[in-house]
């Protein structure tokens, strides 16, 4: 059983910056691909990056070269730090573990990016 809690979330102006944090409980945190989702209000979630367990990334078009997805194995911790925040980034962030069928999901972190 893995939990997941997200922190860092907030409001943020246009061309900001916010760094949002998961942290988990739990063994084996290495093995789990991690990812970071988002869902804006009447929209479905997306899939916003992803790392595996060894480290390689992917991003959805619309972040590449404005976020980054990191994990720190020690601290059983995934990052995701957010560059040159747009409004249209305005949404919930969730945070995402998997392992083979294991799936788990964290409550979510509102960020907001408004002037």
């Amino acid at each position: 059983q893995v939990q997941l809690v997200e922190s860092g979330g907030g409001l943020v102006q246009p061309g900001g910056s916010l760094r949002l944090s998961c942290a988990a409980s739990g063994a084996m945190f290495g093995i789990y691909a991690m990812a970071w989702y988002r869902q804006a209000p009447g929209k479905q979630r997306e899939l916003v990056a992803q790392i595996t367990s060894g480290g390689s990334t992917a991003y959805v078009d619309s972040v590449k070269g404005r976020f980054t997805i990191s994990r720190d194995n020690a601290k059983n911790t995934v990052y995701l730090q957010m560059n040159s925040l747009k409004p249209e980034d305005t949404a919930v962030y969730y945070c995402n573990a998997k392992q083979l069928s294991r799936i788990y999901w964290g409550q979510g972190t509102q960020v907001t990016v408004s002037s």
